[in-house]
């Protein structure tokens, strides 16, 4: 029944080392892309949250916001790891691509979502929303994040990308663009409002907070929750 949309989603993983291979700079340029385009939502999200406060509903706002983002990667066409992670191991199943070819995409990928994911944090920083409300909301964040035990997180980090391999494979099975636009909504809904962890959207709030004039707060918060303001380095 879904043996064709398996099949579709392995040639992907073919076609994608295909790229890598003819066109790295090319390659790069979508990573870069999808790092950016996760950062534009976490953007959106987090701004939003600076407007509404504490009003106990603005995490469901904030969910029904970061839809953006994915849309963004699956429509406009750029590179995310955390979809990629699912697409490569099709390919992978299907003998299409070696073992060689899944670690240096993901690699190349990873690397890129991060850059994109900084030089987005870093014009952000440079237009001067560094500081104000979207600014303390992020370091809040940033904050909270690194407070949580690892197995935590990991298993956090397994629930975020369930639903997101959920959204990939939602763009194989639907055949028109409004198909994949609503399901990447629902799918990045469900794992926002419930606050689960995605690599590549952290990298723009770890990025952003140790970039923000908020460092004096950022600073006695850590000392807080008792961590050293260097583990902030090791976020990936």
């Amino acid at each position: 029944m879904f043996q064709e949309t398996y099949d579709a989603s392995a040639k992907s993983a073919a076609a994608k080392v295909r790229f890598l291979k003819d066109n790295p700079i090319g390659y790069v340029m979508a990573s870069l892309l999808g790092g950016a385009y996760l950062g534009f939502g976490i953007l959106l999200t987090y701004t939003i949250s600076g407007f509404l406060g504490d009003w106990p509903a603005r995490h469901i706002i904030m969910g029904a916001s970061f839809g953006v983002a994915l849309s963004l990667v699956i429509i406009c066409g750029a590179e995310m790891f955390t979809g990629n992670a699912f697409v490569l191991y099709n390919g992978l199943r299907r003998k299409l691509i070696s073992i060689k070819d899944v670690l240096c995409l993901w690699a190349v990928c990873y690397g890129g979502n991060w850059l994109g994911a900084v030089i987005l944090s870093l014009l952000f920083y440079g237009a001067g929303y560094d500081t104000g409300t979207t600014a303390e909301t992020i370091t809040e964040a940033a904050v909270m994040k690194m407070s949580l035990p690892p197995l935590e997180l990991f298993f956090r980090g397994i629930l975020c990308n369930i639903l997101v391999c959920l959204a990939i494979w939602s763009s194989f099975r639907c055949h028109s663009d409004a198909g994949k636009l609503i399901m990447t909504f629902w799918c990045l809904y469900v794992f926002y409002t419930l606050g689960f962890e995605h690599c590549i959207a952290n990298m723009t709030v770890m990025t952003l907070a140790m970039l923000c004039t908020c460092q004096q707060k950022l600073d006695t918060k850590l000392k807080k929750s008792g961590i050293k303001n260097e583990s902030m380095y090791k976020i990936h």
